[in-house]
């Protein structure tokens, strides 16, 4: 379904509303304005399973600007607002993107990437304009707001970073679907294990550029319920919002739920979260105390999966399921997960080894070929690259994460990227990046450094750490970066040129009362 099918029945519900300010739009404002830049979208010469990127904030306009997208059958890229420039343009160009939609906010950015980005064929900004780039508010208040003579429904094209430190894209098989019979991507899950429908309220408190949240909004739309953004996560305004507008559904990263844990009693007892349905988290296991505590506070209405960009197989479990088998991630739903060892073979429950999904939807890695055959076993089963166990109920859980992936506040960090940017520094001889314990985080990004010379004294060794520290915010997103850096005289380094990262993780997570 989509945002239009309820001109008829509810067109003057809210179909968006801004946590924040309050501010309002409805289905029928929705679909028009959805309507009108597919108007304008084919206007340009765009046609069904073309690209299109877009990068800015949790703007009001979002959600139609992804809509928009969508009518006119289009494969959209929605991009990461915390991106340097340079990863920025690798995306634009990756997925051939034939139009680029951003906002006054990302103007510098907008600005920078211009003349690298020679096959974007038109540029739009909202909230004003730039050289080189046309109003979006003027453009599509020039169309016409009646839907496309055949509308055929658009896929996304998101990117998940892989560990040689490029980020790839995720590409599903694009068919041409008629919009009106096509159900949003995650539409079954919402209906049938959360229980979403026309009359819920649906709060989302994360960037929209992330998979979840944005296939998670727009299938509530697409059902005909009202969804709340949240332009920034606050645990106290995220209380407060389930209470003045009676909230019933949501979505979370484990961290979101300690910053909740972690507000005053007389603070967390200040608002009415009775009219919430349904908690679902996912992205990073959470841990068993605090994911106890949410339960007796909000109720066994909180639900987990387990699954990834690619869509290749999908885990779940409910409150009651969860307190069975405490720190799982779930049973599979649609697919069989396999546990295999390093030759491809099914090991016996309890056992670790690399999970694949068999039965779960195709996907393809955009352009890398090599990355898309390493995430398939010779049965034709497909892995993310984690690995975890089996118990005796066919219950998952995780045990590691793929090639020593960092999850900071339930984002993905790959510390290749930042590996790569610092060895390049002309004090830097060798570099291990990885994951530490952050008790709000999960994690947070470490690096351990062998440096062309030794620090003298603790006051060299925090100069140079901040200077490179700051070195890497200069190509990656900061989030990417280590926020702090040790020295060693030299790492733990195989003849053959492998480190042993793990004896550096270790020494970091020993004393941490936790396992990795």
């Amino acid at each position: 379904m989509f945002p239009g099918a309820y001109l008829t029945t509810t067109p003057d519900k809210p179909a968006v509303i801004i946590g924040s300010t309050g501010e309002v739009q409805t289905f029928a404002q929705l679909d028009a304005a959805a309507n009108r830049l597919s108007q304008l979208l084919y206007g340009a010469g765009l046609r069904p399973g073309d690209h299109v990127a877009i990068c800015m904030e949790n703007h009001p306009r979002y959600l139609e600007v992804m809509w928009g997208c969508h009518y006119a059958g289009l494969v959209y890229t929605a991009c990461s607002s915390r991106l340097t420039s340079p990863e920025l343009v690798y995306i634009l160009n990756d997925c051939s993107a034939r139009v680029f939609i951003t906002s006054k906010y990302k103007a510098d950015q907008a600005a920078e990437i211009a003349p690298e980005t020679s096959g974007v064929e038109l540029r739009l900004m909202l909230d004003g304009v730039i050289n080189g780039y046309d109003s979006y508010e003027d453009s599509v208040a020039e169309q016409n707001a009646a839907p496309l003579e055949v509308r055929i429904a658009g896929i996304d094209m998101l990117y998940s970073s892989g560990t040689t430190g490029r980020p790839k894209g995720v590409m599903r098989e694009f068919k041409e679907l008629p919009l009106e019979t096509t159900a949003g991507s995650v539409a079954g899950s919402l209906t049938m294990l959360f229980g979403v429908t026309s009359d819920s309220v649906y709060l989302s408190p994360a960037p929209l550029y992330h998979a979840a949240p944005l296939r998670f909004c727009m299938s509530a739309q697409g059902l005909g319920a009202t969804v709340i953004v949240m332009e920034h996560f606050d645990a106290e305004q995220y209380l407060a919002l389930i209470e003045k507008h009676q909230a019933s559904a949501s979505q979370v990263v484990p961290t979101m739920f300690v910053r909740m844990m972690k507000l005053p009693d007389d603070v967390r007892t200040k608002y009415d979260v009775s009219s919430m349905r349904c908690i679902i988290h996912a992205a990073a296991p959470c841990p068993i105390p605090v994911k106890k505590g949410i339960i007796e506070w909000f109720g066994p209405i909180v639900h987990e999966y387990y699954a990834g960009t690619e869509g290749n197989g999908f885990v779940y479990c409910n409150s009651d399921m969860w307190l069975g088998h405490e720190g799982t991630v779930g049973t599979p739903i649609g697919c069989t997960v396999h546990i295999c060892d390093d030759n491809g073979n099914d090991v016996p429950a309890y056992e670790s080894g690399t999970i694949y999904f068999e039965g779960g939807a195709s996907f393809e890695y955009h352009n890398d070929a090599e990355k898309t055959a390493s995430s398939r076993h010779a049965k034709g089963y497909t892995t993310l690259g984690d690995v975890g166990y089996l118990d005796s109920d066919n219950f998952l859980y995780l045990t590691d994460r793929k090639s020593y992936m960092i999850i900071s506040g339930g984002v993905n960090i790959y510390p290749q990227e930042s590996e790569n940017a610092l060895v390049t520094h002309p004090k830097v001889i060798d570099v291990a990046v990885f994951g530490v314990p952050n008790e709000d985080f999960g994690e947070e990004v470490k690096a351990v450094v062998q440096p062309v010379t030794m620090p003298a004294n603790d006051e060299e060794a925090r100069a140079l750490a901040q200077e490179l520290i700051a070195y890497c915010k200069s190509q990656l997103a900061d989030v990417k970066c280590p926020r702090s850096i040790d020295f060693r005289a030299e790492l733990p380094r195989h003849p053959t040129g492998k480190l042993y990262k793990r004896l550096l993780k270790d020494e970091y997570w020993k004393d941490s009362g936790r396992s990795i």
